[in-house]
């Protein structure tokens, strides 16, 4: 959950199924499987339909049912249509604009593509300025738009848009999961670290479905096959289902270990784990790492909960339902006067006063971010008569940025910059305060084949941070942008 003043936001979540049978409904699909990522982007999203090789698509602001009315939905359906891709998007600050929505559609020369991404590319700028200063015009602020030009430039080249998309990588840096769409081929690719989830499924009529998560499979009706190898580019067209992995294994695999932590659903699976059970072990490790006696053990809703189960079963202390979460609060409340914003805790999430008055409470979160919603949270309890209130976080101390997609605010915002625990508890105000271990946190996902960027707790980044550039530079006007080196 983080904190509702300034929530952790992952970037985007994106789909593409291909359904070689003609049985599907292929808009109706990607409408279920973005209401299943809709988590992972409320800003704006988009569907784009492949109907017997001619692409259209509709994107615009806003939630999924809000932007894909039934007339909508019904304007995108066709007998003929065997293809689509979707995305959900959170924006940055600033760059919440319908142009920025995806999936993004490009006409060129070599024919229609349609393009979803999620990640954050770390070379952006370098990539844009060169084509923008030689007369090239995008529409948007996104790092999606320079991924659409250098496939659409190499493809011219190339001829085959899957040669195109292997040279595209090799000009890429940073963290990009791709589900791309031409006349004929759904393609799904991910960055040679892996930074970003991908995974693939099969339908029982024949095809194939590409997903952020396998939440979204499931929404469609798919069976779990398996995930994206990082560097991997997979094609699924008439001749079924076909890899090539020219730039698999170039580098370490480095996952973003805060999908297992907070981003992901719990039902969802990452690279063959649960994200449920490792969320559950995020506890068991608090339990180990920093026991207390106490009376109940709670967890913030939603991400706080199955970390709060598995601290109780490591302990032996009683898991609790502690708060109530509204869960009809839209987010132009959250919008409105400043007012309202230092009230949103309170109307977002109540104490269940039977559960902890007179009781030692051991609370349960996924991050402190600015620190200001978890001293709210802590004052909820005390007032609701929770006697003590020990607080216990299922990730290390946010004190780095992310350039990878993970919107973190301004290292200055973070509480736990230059503050020790006892400093940051004395922000928050509660009895005792422990952080998950480095340690461990890359230990939650027995079994992952993978490995993790931890660089927002350590410092220590795959790219390093004098190379790579925040995405609010896109923003600015090309003459105030870093030169190429």
């Amino acid at each position: 959950m983080s904190d509702f003043a300034y929530p952790l936001h992952e970037e985007c979540g994106v789909f593409g199924i291909y359904d070689k049978a003609g049985s599907e409904d292929v808009a109706a699909a990607a409408y279920s499987a973005l209401y299943a990522l809709q988590h992972r982007g409320q800003e704006s999203c988009g569907i784009a339909v492949n109907d017997d090789g001619v692409i259209t698509g509709h994107r615009d602001l806003g939630l999924v049912n809000e932007v894909f009315t039934p007339n909508v939905l019904a304007s995108l359906a066709s007998p003929t249509a065997h293809m689509a891709t979707g995305h959900v998007r959170y924006a940055t600050a600033g760059s919440r604009v319908r142009a920025n929505a995806q999936p993004m559609i490009v006409r060129h020369g070599r024919g229609t593509m349609a393009l979803c991404h999620n990640g954050n590319l770390t070379n952006a700028i370098q990539l844009r300025n060169q084509p923008e200063s030689e007369g090239a015009i995008f529409h948007g602020s996104s790092d999606t738009e320079v991924i659409c030009y250098l496939v659409t430039r190499n493809r011219l080249k190339t001829g085959s848009i899957e040669v195109a998309l292997s040279k595209t990588m090799d000009q890429l840096e940073g963290a990009y999961s791709l589900v791309i769409m031409s006349s004929t081929k759904l393609m799904a690719v991910r960055d040679p670290r892996g930074y970003r989830p991908l995974c693939i499924g099969t339908l029982p009529g024949g095809g194939y479905v590409f997903a952020s998560e396998t939440c979204a499979l499931d929404a469609a009706g798919a069976a779990y096959l398996r995930d994206v190898d990082p560097g991997e580019i997979v094609v699924a067209d008439a001749n079924g289902l076909r890899s090539l992995k020219d730039h698999c294994g170039t580098m370490p695999s480095q996952m973003c270990v805060f999908e297992f932590i907070y981003f992901a659903r719990p039902d969802s699976m990452i690279e063959g784990c649960s994200v449920h059970e490792a969320r559950k072990q995020a506890g068991r490790f608090l339990a180990e790492e920093h026991p207390v006696d106490a009376d109940v053990v709670i967890g913030v809703p939603d991400s706080g909960l199955d970390a709060a189960l598995g601290y109780s079963e490591a302990s032996g202390i009683p898991y609790g339902i502690g708060f109530v979460k509204n869960k009809y609060i839209g987010r132009t409340f959250i919008q409105g006067s400043q007012k309202q914003r230092e009230n949103s805790v309170r109307i977002k999430l109540n104490a269940v006063t039977s559960t902890v008055r007179g009781k030692r409470v051991v609370l349960i979160d996924d991050s402190i971010v600015r620190g200001t919603t978890s001293a709210r949270i802590i004052k909820l309890l005390r007032d609701a008569g929770a006697k003590e209130v020990h607080f216990r976080v299922s990730a290390p101390p946010f004190k780095y940025p992310c350039y990878f997609g993970t919107d973190i605010p301004d290292q200055k915002l973070l509480v736990a910059t230059g503050r020790t625990v006892e400093q940051i508890n004395e922000v928050i105000g509660a009895d005792t305060l422990g952080y998950l271990s480095t340690e461990h946190v890359v230990q939650l996902a027995k079994g992952a084949g993978c490995g993790f960027c931890t660089a927002c707790f350590t410092g220590e980044y795959a790219v390093k941070p004098e190379t790579v550039l925040s995405t609010d530079i896109h923003e600015r006007p090309l003459h105030e942008r870093p030169s190429k080196k």
